[in-house]
């Protein structure tokens, strides 16, 4: 096997025209991990973050770009079990994903869902392990309950309606245009609402009968806070998974108090390995059986090959898209 790859780095932090394909060495698997051939990985928002400067990868983790991934396993390292080189993979990865091959640990690889391509497994792990940990085990989100997303066409969002509406919720969501209420609908959302043109607040109020929502997917935060804590139900759970509209919010605590909610929030990349494969886990035994039956499938949007990466993160920046992007290596 050659001991070099193609990967995708960075002349400096800044724009996207500063990514460029280079030739590095290939890494290997060590005791507990495995090595894979990567076809395909998928562009995320934190992947745009981490180029501009403001999402260092944690100690020990790949500086080269890319979070998820999809391949084959190419190489196992000391002690690995119940894995072959050959199986078609897809994987959580702390970075290194942008490149031909990247090294996985065992327990944030999952099997490529049967019948699925290599394109579409890899918009699977970043948005699916999100949505999992915050919408399931920290929102703790039940069959019967009401859930609104935020930023309803992103991949996050999109993710999100499909698997709660899959596992029993009634779902709602924010969008910036009625294209992407559109598709938010067809996905499952009950109701989709522009917040551009009215107050989402005043009409899901309304759609529930002063109800609210059981819990609140947020990746805007700022402003939105405020409005989040006029919607949210009693014993409701608020959660944070980003902060695109503003890092500083006003609480009401006096209203925290009285609605008995619970805010709370989340990011995924440092947590530990331990952590990543018990979602992973989770996963596989709820989420993968839908994958197979055809009930839910990942939202792609767009899929370029590596060599337009630039093109790949400027449109993932605009926030014009529905969905995921998503780069084939084997382009």
């Amino acid at each position: 096997m050659n001991t070099s790859m193609k990967h995708v780095a960075l002349r400096a932090p800044g724009p996207a025209s500063g990514l460029y394909i280079t030739e590095g060495p290939r890494p290997r698997a060590e005791a507990g991990e495995v090595l894979v051939k990567v076809h395909a990985a998928g562009v995320n928002r934190p992947d745009i973050i981490q180029r501009l400067g403001n999402y260092p990868p944690p100690p020990g983790a790949s500086d080269i770009l890319g979070l998820e991934v999809a391949g084959e396993i190419a190489a196992l390292g000391e002690g690995v079990e119940g894995w072959s080189v050959g199986d078609r993979v897809c994987a959580l990865v702390t970075g290194g994903g942008y490149a031909e091959y990247v090294v996985v640990p065992v327990p944030q690889l999952l099997p490529v869902p049967n019948g699925m391509d290599f394109i579409t497994a890899a918009a699977i792990p970043e948005t699916y392990f999100t949505v999992w940990t915050n919408v399931f085990q920290s929102g703790a989100l039940k069959a019967g309950e009401s859930l609104l997303v935020h930023g309803g066409a992103s991949g996050i969002g999109t993710t999100a309606i499909m698997l709660a509406h899959a596992l029993g919720s009634t779902v709602y969501a924010t969008v910036s245009s009625e294209e992407k209420a559109e598709v938010c609908r067809s996905l499952g959302a009950v109701e989709a609402v522009n917040y551009n043109a009215e107050n989402f607040v005043d009409r899901l109020l309304e759609t529930t009968s002063g109800y609210g929502v059981d819990v609140i997917l947020d990746m805007r935060a700022g402003p939105f806070f405020a409005d989040n804590m006029r919607l949210i139900a009693t014993r409701g759970r608020l959660v944070h998974i980003a902060s695109l509209a503003g890092r500083e919010v006003t609480l009401d605590i006096s209203l925290l108090m009285r609605k008995r909610a619970i805010v709370t929030g989340s990011t995924l990349r440092a947590r530990s390995v331990e952590e990543k494969g018990q979602i992973a886990r989770e996963l596989l035994e709820r989420v993968w059986p839908l994958f197979e039956a055809g009930t839910i499938a990942p939202e792609i949007s767009r899929v370029f090959p590596l060599a337009e990466v630039a093109t790949a993160h400027e449109l993932v920046e605009s926030n014009k898209l529905i969905g995921k992007t998503v780069l084939d290596l084997s382009a």
